[in-house]
């Protein structure tokens, strides 16, 4: 059909989605581009969609010394020899993955092996790359030879660009990329994350799945979408389909029992067959219309789970149970929550936190109702998790992501401090994790704040304070600024304590308030929402606890 359909089987094709219009790329300037990618302009010119791939990619900044095509020439007989190519083993580092076809012809799916096992020869620090076939088939449909197909592919993996991250190349890099996911769908996608903690045993597992979803299920024309897009604005669109994907499983399938007996099955199979209820046009419309945090924040909470993994010496594969430690029953024993309850509240805790243990810090059965005391155990360790349990047999709670300590550094007035990723929740009469107004509904944390006002001073800063004052140059609060040796500017105020009382909340319209006695507290609600209130207006504590996280 044209000079670069060599591999390609064209009664495969859908032809008639092809345009035969002359089309040309004539902009430089990113903002156009993206908007030409997010629009299709060259998805139904398989010509002008080579050319554009050969030009985006010859951009791509990368080390001095970078495979071309030259260099495949010189190898690719003595790698190859004479065996076939289509029995030719795949290196280990692409982990028995799919390598789709994507309406190859017979020698395009052999070609894929061969420009495979040659990039392995080059690039011998590749340790773990299962995107790389699905990558490699790809663009092979958009080659005028395989010697082009690869030395478009080493300028993909020889990118040098600190900001520009493709493709995961090591395990702790995938790895880390899977609990970033997680992490954005517990924030993005809850509706979905719930029906995932209800049917899964492992959460992170069926979200280790996420690549798969992109560089395996996805048909062709869908991948190719999502491609043109990713060469142009990176890898935060895979997240982005990636989330849109979840959302629309859950969608469809919403209410439906299982069709296999696992819930990773269902969703690829779902994949698979996407087309039968979304087109790609709605999948990158849905995936556009996230609003997700910006690339820096992203790199920032990836370089986070990536040294929770190094801490705990998860640098190469190897069995997922020695990796993602569960709330173990035999060594877990609380007198407000159970096993079940304690493993639901971990699927909402930031994916590099749930690497650890919960371990029992403080306890009103204990230790007593003293509010000096709960400071002197729960100082020191960060994050902790607050549960309540009230005489009305009420059960709510609250994911504190920083230090107690932090609050002398307001001195003897009341500091709030803390970031977004902190949250409450309620798991008594219903389970309910509560958002932060910030984070999920910006626009009406003014609204909340002058709600507050009516009832309780000190509860409406949780909600004004925590606005920032220069969004233009401020991190999202959802970071820890601390984790990152970030400026204190960059921290937001979520939890608050002093000698007299404890304030946490902020979320939804919701907000915690302790007395120092510890056996009494409030609750504000903002009538801005429609959720339930966490708990009582007012309560009376039976058992009051704090847990930390055991490496």
């Amino acid at each position: 059909m044209d000079e670069y359909g060599r591999f390609v089987d064209w009664d495969k094709m859908d032809v008639s989605a092809q345009s035969q219009d002359t089309k040309e790329l004539t902009c430089t300037e990113f903002q156009e581009l993206k908007q030409l990618a997010r629009q299709g302009y060259w998805a139904k010119n398989h010509s002008l969609r080579a050319k554009v791939y050969h030009k985006l990619i010859s951009n791509i900044p990368c080390r001095t010394v970078t495979p071309d095509a030259n260099v495949y020439r010189d190898i690719v007989v003595k790698i190859v020899g004479k065996r076939s190519s289509s029995s030719l083993p795949l290196p280990e580092f692409v982990d028995n993955s799919l390598v789709p076809t994507y309406c190859l012809n017979a020698e395009g799916i052999g070609a894929v092996r061969k420009i495979i096992l040659c990039i392995a020869n080059q690039f011998p620090d590749i340790s773990f790359c299962p995107a790389l076939p699905a990558v490699t088939a790809l663009l092979l449909h958009y080659s005028k030879d395989e010697a082009e197909c690869f030395e478009q592919v080493c300028r993909i993996l020889a990118c040098n660009d600190p900001s520009k991250r493709l493709i995961d190349q090591t395990f702790l890099a995938f790895e880390s990329s899977c609990m970033t996911f997680g992490d954005l769908v517990n924030k993005y996608c809850q509706a979905a994350h719930k029906l995932m903690v209800a049917v899964s045993e492992d959460v992170l597992e069926v979200y280790s799945d996420w690549q798969r979803w992109l560089f395996g299920e996805l048909p062709m024309a869908y991948i190719a979408r999502v491609f043109d897009v990713f060469l142009v604005e990176g890898y935060k669109v895979l997240y982005r389909v990636a989330l849109a994907l979840l959302k629309f499983f859950h969608k469809v399938r919403a209410g439906q029992p299982l069709e296999s007996d696992s819930i990773q099955q269902d969703i690829r199979a779902f994949v698979r067959d996407i087309a039968k209820s979304v087109s790609p046009e709605r999948l990158l419309e849905k995936a556009f219309a996230i609003r997700l945090f910006s690339r820096k924040e992203i790199q920032l909470l990836q370089m986070a789970n990536e040294k929770a993994l190094q801490q705990k010496g998860i640098t190469v594969k190897q069995k997922r149970q020695n990796v993602h430690l569960a709330v173990h029953a035999e060594n877990f024993k609380s007198e407000i929550v159970s096993v079940k309850e304690m493993r639901d509240i971990w699927s909402w805790i930031p994916e590099r936190f749930a690497l650890c243990q919960p371990l029992l810090l403080f306890t009103t059965l204990e230790h007593g109702c003293s509010l000096s005391r709960f400071y002197s155990h729960s100082e020191g360790h960060e994050p902790t998790l607050l549960l309540i349990k009230t005489t009305a047999k009420e059960v709510c709670g609250a994911y504190l992501s920083t230090d107690w300590s932090e609050r002398r550094r307001g001195g003897n007035k009341l500091s709030f401090f803390g970031t977004g990723e902190c949250f409450v929740f309620r798991l008594q009469p219903e389970v309910e994790r509560y958002e932060w107004v910030i984070i999920k509904h910006p626009e009406l944390a003014t609204a909340g704040a002058e709600t507050e006002n009516h009832s309780s001073p000190a509860l409406s800063t949780v909600s004004s304070g925590s606005v920032p004052s220069e969004p233009s140059d401020r991190l999202s609060p959802f970071l820890s600024a601390r984790h990152f040796n970030l400026p204190s500017k960059t921290a937001s105020m979520f939890m608050a304590g002093s000698s007299e009382c404890i304030i946490v909340g902020g979320g939804d319209g919701q907000a915690l308030y302790l007395d120092a006695d510890l056996n009494h507290g409030r609750t504000s609600h903002c009538n801005t929402f429609n959720n339930q209130p966490l708990c009582s207006e007012t309560f009376q504590i039976s058992v009051l606890e704090v847990w930390g996280f055991r490496d």
